[in-house]
């Protein structure tokens, strides 16, 4: 893990999953379509697959979950594998390193079974090789032996589902992708269907929280329900230390500030690589690389980490030319347009 890597991993705002988060999300998963808060298109879909696959005595085909991190890839999985009353087994893209790997699991299946695999993009060319007749046909090919003499074994596996995760969909093979009759798509949340989360998990954790301090905590959660859960429980931590444990308004604000969470859900680095295009580069356009290198940050975190969320706020833009920071970005930082001096944006 380099050190940038290790800094992200400690940031409040990130969408990953943090060593401290698995727990707290275990207790606030939803069990269920029906408590599953947002992603309206995906859960009407799904409903519609698993109802049929049901009807037909079936196992519903394999799904592909794709989207940022933190908008409920896992939850759905467990959700599918709940909803269609049968056994989940987990792995992961990197866990999967060698055949002898996968065809342990796969041979441990019962019928119906669901296997999921996050960061289905991290899988090795054997590995998804040996998958393809795994999905397809049902089948688990071994190869026996070595050289001229070896020899490849077929055995019939159980007819079970993949529901693969990935934030990187065009990192996955078209052959792979084309193996699955469900892709969905996960959308950034609104603030609406955020406040609804925290409400969800302030009932679960017994908090008792003032309406407009959901609302604050929603609308600084960038629009990820990891985050505002997350925000949720620093916030209940604050008020614990602070005050009598119940979240108000003005607690939650006290809060979230000495978190240096603005309120768009902008922490110190965001506003950085914001302040840096605008007032180094005259608000762009300028390179992803240049970028990284004026910030100190790498340019996969800035790509992948905070880029995804400031052009969904439209704070930022990206060009042919470059990357460009846009009139909300000068409004928000209450900086001046140096390519029109004197005005404010």
């Amino acid at each position: 893990m380099t050190i940038k890597e290790n800094i992200n991993d400690k940031r409040i705002t990130t969408s990953k999953e943090l060593k401290n988060d698995s727990a707290f999300d275990l207790t606030l998963r939803p069990k269920s379509l029906k408590e599953f808060i947002g992603q309206q298109k995906i859960k009407e879909n799904l409903k519609i697959f698993m109802s049929a696959a049901q009807g037909r005595k079936e196992p519903i085909e394999h799904v592909l979950l794709y989207g940022p991190p933190g908008l409920g890839k896992t939850t759905l999985a467990h959700i599918i594998a709940k909803e269609m009353d049968v056994n989940i087994r987990v792995t992961s893209g990197p866990a999967l390193e060698r055949s002898g790997d996968l065809a342990a699991i796969l041979t441990n299946l019962e019928n119906g079974d669901i296997l999921f695999i996050d960061e289905i993009h991290r899988l090795n060319k054997i590995i998804e090789e040996i998958l393809y007749p795994a999905m397809e046909e049902y089948a688990l090919d071994i190869v026996i032996g070595k050289g001229p003499s070896a020899r490849t074994l077929r055995l019939d596996l159980p007819r079970f589902t993949i529901v693969g995760a990935t934030t990187k969909i065009s990192l996955l093979s078209s052959p792979l992708r084309d193996r699955f009759g469900n892709i969905y798509h996960l959308n950034f949340y609104q603030d609406n269907e955020i406040g609804e989360i925290i409400k969800r998990a302030a009932k679960i954790l017994k908090i008792e929280t003032a309406p407009n301090a959901i609302n604050q905590i929603a609308s600084r959660a960038r629009k990820t329900p990891r985050i505002a859960n997350r925000l949720l429980k620093r916030v209940r931590d604050y008020v614990q230390v602070k005050a009598d444990g119940k979240i108000s308004e003005e607690l939650t604000s006290q809060a979230l500030s000495a978190l240096d969470i603005d309120e768009f859900g902008l922490d110190e680095i965001d506003r950085k690589i914001l302040e840096t295009i605008i007032t180094k580069f005259s608000g762009g356009p300028v390179g992803l690389n240049t970028i990284a290198a004026a910030t100190g940050e790498e340019m996969a975190t800035i790509e992948d980490v905070y880029e995804p969320f400031l052009m969904q706020i439209g704070m930022l833009k990206r060009t042919a030319k470059g990357r460009v920071a846009t009139e909300n970005a000068y409004q928000h930082l209450g900086l001046t347009d140096v390519k029109n001096p004197g005005k404010l944006l």
